[in-house]
């Protein structure tokens, strides 16, 4: 009799290792195109590890199954469904938006306060903000914020005489984060944050932290991501994090500031300011660290995207100098025509720019993997494919804008992909390096003029050139959401004239 109770436990146990063990197969079944998956960790096991990066990971997956519209993975047991074809894109960031309108991204209100921004937050809260913050971002309001940006970007002029004078490399993307996060801090929060002038900068060390390949926030993602009961039970036990604490204090510090002193300015902290003395037009509770999450979001996404891809521009134009000649003409030309007082429209009008900017970001798109959820049951009538709810939806656009059948040799940096002739050639799903559709990236705008006058500023009077410490080819992080280089972005910095 015990020997048949052992038996019958050994069966038990391997029954119960082989269900645990045994791939899924989802998608096999529905008779979706995709790569074998392993037991337990799915499709993204380097991804898990560090080893690969989101964007690298569905290039790969990209390149075997970009005939297919759509292929089927796994985010360990979780079901991925990646779209390929730009019409199926189309369908859940536009005309099925409503059924697509989570990004799929955990948030944690006890743990990380600082997550409940809108970029992760659930459908629910995401619009009532989405639409009260919104105002801000209108050509108007980008208008009355122009003169702070180009203050800023006075203080960049003089920011680069003084490194430039010492003769030595510079690190282009710290160059340009510290440019961003003046220009952040004086738009959206008032406040000189000096990034540029001090060593230390207290705002500046917050971005590092936050967009860093450490492997503390590695580890830190995925146990939010596996274990959430757990996660959330640890916020109850372990003290505040020092980011948390700080940022909260220094936005809450702003709004009293400003009660006591009757102090309005049009900025984004003027609009949290709004939606708390009108908590009736959100139809949601206004919860301090929802408020001040807010304010945090729009930071760090500010000052990192337009840092990003000022670095990368200054990167590629460092390595073709005929580019670089000719847009530094157009700078001259538009100066010598403004009498150097750049205006609004002047920066509209300056098509080689412009190209440079698209170009950057063709190649260097910020977000890899622009993610959805779908928020019940979905059909893909085409396709005759209905997936459950919460299947996590991914769009590869990083391998969309380096696929050699819509922009040939995509390694090559080529500013003719952006005229008209070109762009009216292609589906406009396949360059998406804002989103698109209601859940578009909301500052774009201003992420466009901070970029652009940036780049004016810099290469209006300096050339920029590789040396003998700038790595090329370009190696992805593998570590990071956002893209970024393995390597820092060295380049050296000269005056025009000398």
């Amino acid at each position: 009799m015990a020997a048949f109770e052992v038996l019958c436990g050994f069966v038990a146990l391997f029954l119960a290792l082989y269900y645990f063990l045994k791939p899924p197969q989802f998608w096999e079944k529905k008779n979706i195109p995709g790569p074998k998956p392993f037991s337990v960790f799915g499709n993204f096991l380097p991804v898990l590890t560090g080893r690969r990066s989101v964007g690298d990971q569905m290039t790969i997956f990209y390149k075997q199954y970009k005939h297919e519209p759509v292929i089927g993975l796994y985010w360990q047991e979780r079901l991925v469904l990646a779209i390929n074809d730009p019409d199926l894109i189309k369908t859940v960031l536009i005309k099925d938006f409503s059924k697509f309108a989570h990004r799929g991204l955990r948030v944690n209100e006890k743990t990380e306060p600082l997550s409940l921004h809108m970029f992760s937050l659930e459908p629910e809260r995401w619009r009532p903000l989405r639409t009260r913050l919104s105002p801000i971002f209108t050509s108007g309001k980008l208008k009355d914020m122009f003169s702070l940006i180009l203050h800023c970007s006075n203080t960049l002029e003089k920011y680069m005489e003084m490194l430039v004078s010492k003769n030595e490399y510079i690190e282009v993307r710290e160059l340009a984060a510290r440019f961003t996060t003046d220009v952040i801090g004086s738009c959206a929060f008032g406040v000189d944050m000096n990034a540029m002038s001090k060593t230390q900068c207290r705002f500046r060390d917050i971005g590092k932290e936050f967009f860093g390949p450490s492997l503390k926030q590695l580890l830190k993602n995925r146990f939010r991501e596996n274990f959430p009961r757990i996660y959330t039970f640890l916020g109850y036990i372990l003290p505040t994090d020092d980011t948390t604490i700080f940022f909260t204090n220094a936005v809450l510090d702003m709004i009293e500031y400003r009660r006591k002193n009757n102090i309005v300015r049009p900025d984004f902290i003027n609009t949290l300011m709004d939606l708390q003395d009108h908590p009736e037009k959100l139809s949601i509770e206004l919860t301090k660290p929802l408020l001040v999450a807010q304010a945090f979001v729009f930071f760090v996404a500010g000052f990192e995207t337009s840092s990003s891809t000022i670095a990368h521009a200054l990167y590629e134009l460092a390595q073709h100098q005929d580019l670089q000649d000719k847009l530094r003409n157009e700078i001259k030309e538009h100066y010598e025509l403004t009498n150097g007082k750049w205006q609004y429209e002047n920066i509209k009008n300056m098509p080689i720019l412009d190209a440079v900017f698209k170009e950057t970001l063709r190649k260097y798109p910020p977000v890899t993997v622009i993610m959805r959820k779908n928020t019940e049951d979905y059909t893909f009538e085409d396709m005759k494919l209905t997936i459950p709810k919460n299947t996590r939806i991914f769009i590869p656009i990083y391998a969309i804008h380096r696929d050699p059948d819509i922009y040939p040799n995509p390694d090559v940096f080529d500013i003719d992909r952006f005229k008209e002739s070109a762009v009216a050639a292609r589906h406009p799903m396949h360059y998406l390096p804002f989103g698109d559709g209601p859940r578009n990236c909301i500052g774009a705008r201003f992420a466009i003029f901070q970029t652009k006058i940036g780049l004016i500023k810099i290469l209006r009077t300096y050339k920029v050139d590789v040396c003998d410490q700038t790595q090329i080819p370009y190696i992805n992080e593998r570590r990071t959401f956002m893209l970024s280089p393995q390597h820092g972005l060295v380049l050296k910095i000269t005056n025009v004239e000398s």
